[in-house]
Parts: C-alpha cells; structure tokens; sequence
C-alpha cells in the first residue's frame, strides 16, 4: 500500500520522505490554510520534494471554473493531481482531466455508488473518508471492502485512496481490505512506528549493553 502525508508542512513532508516511506502528498484548501503560506508557493515546493503524485485541490465548484483553476495547477509540475469534488461537474471535469492525461484525484466520496461513478469517470484515485463516516455513525472500513470488491469485479484502474484517516488501525485495516493508497497526518503515520514492545525491548537491549562496558568504534 502506497502512503501519501496528508498535509502542507513542508518541514513534515521532507522528514517523511527522508524515510523512505513517503509516495505522495494530498492537500486541501484547509490544509493550505493552516499553513499561512500562498497556495500556489506551496504546491511547487511540495511537488519538488515529493517524486509521487501531489494532490492540489480546486475551489470552484462549476466544471469551467475547475477547468480554469486545473489549468493553473497542473502547470506547476508533472507530478500534479488534480483533486476535485465528487459532483456532476466534479466528474465531467474528471473525464475531461484524465482524457488529456492528467491525474486527478476525485474527493469526499461516501459511498459505494459514488465510488463506481469516479470509476467510470476515469478517475485516476477516488478518496473515500472513512473517519468522517464513523463519525455519522457508519462504517468507514465496510466502505473500502464494497469499493474494493465493486473495482474487483469490473478491473476498474481507479486507486482507493483511504482519507480521514483517524488513528493506525485505520490503515492496518485498509491494507487487510487491499485499497491501493493511504493518506494521513504525519501524526498519524509515526504512530505506525509506536510499539510499547519495541520500546521496552530497546531499553533491555541499552541496559544489557551498558554491564558489557563496551563501545562500538
């Protein structure tokens, strides 16, 4: 499974990548926000950092006002997905995108059905929320196994890329289920590190070590 940093950090975004773990970044104008930077100065300098697709979202909400701004951003790399909403106009905008070769990135999806339009939309990812759907009080994982049996049976190309990801087993269960792309908080993403297992192993480890009185070099 592939993991995307869902944020605009850009100091985040490159301790990531010095890792090895990081294959791509997904914005939003909320992100962006919390950033205090211009958002166009950011894009281009996520996008020179990260090798892996960068998802820059459009604010207008009618399909020749997302064509204009898609026009703006993917200019700026090719790395570049445009993220759009998953309406009418989201779609039509969508099958115009990727006909001409441009990855995007179709967001906010809440159902199954939803996720079989962007499909046939030509979507390049489809990013179904599964923290906010918990939190209506549905099931966000169930949602990943229907899109994923649904793409399954059709061959579809479309990548799921698992969104509002909440906490670790969020992306444990995703990759049990088989979706293609994660993308989370750093937050979230270091906690995948966290074992109290692991910890208490080290401080054996240091501890045995020290009684040895050795050095290494």
């Amino acid at each position: 499974m592939k993991f995307f940093a869902d944020t605009a950090e850009i100091a985040e975004i490159r301790d990531l990548a010095a890792t090895g773990l990081l294959d791509g970044v997904t914005t939003n104008p909320s992100l962006i926000h919390k950033s205090g930077r211009d958002f166009l100065e950011v894009v281009k300098e996520i996008a020179g950092v990260v090798e892996g697709p960068v998802s820059a979202e459009v604010v207008a909400l009618d399909h020749q006002g997302m064509m204009r701004e898609a026009e703006v951003l993917r200019k700026i790399a090719d790395n570049i997905a445009i993220k759009v909403p998953l309406t009418e106009d989201g779609l039509k905008t969508c099958k115009a995108l990727t006909s001409d070769g441009t990855m995007v990135n179709v967001t906010l999806c809440f159902s199954a059905a939803q996720a079989l339009l962007a499909a046939k939309a030509g979507a390049t990812f489809i990013s179904p929320f599964v923290g906010r759907h918990d939190d209506v009080g549905f099931d966000g994982m169930a949602l990943i196994a229907d899109i994923r049996l649904i793409y399954d049976n059709y061959d579809y190309a479309t990548q799921i890329l698992v969104a509002s990801v909440r906490h670790p087993m969020h992306v444990v269960e995703a990759a049990k289920i088989g979706a293609d792309v994660m993308t989370a908080p750093p937050k979230i993403i270091h906690q995948l590190f966290k074992h109290p297992l692991t910890d208490s192993g080290i401080k054996s480890f240091l501890a045995d070590w020290e009684k040895t009185g050795q050095k290494i070099g």
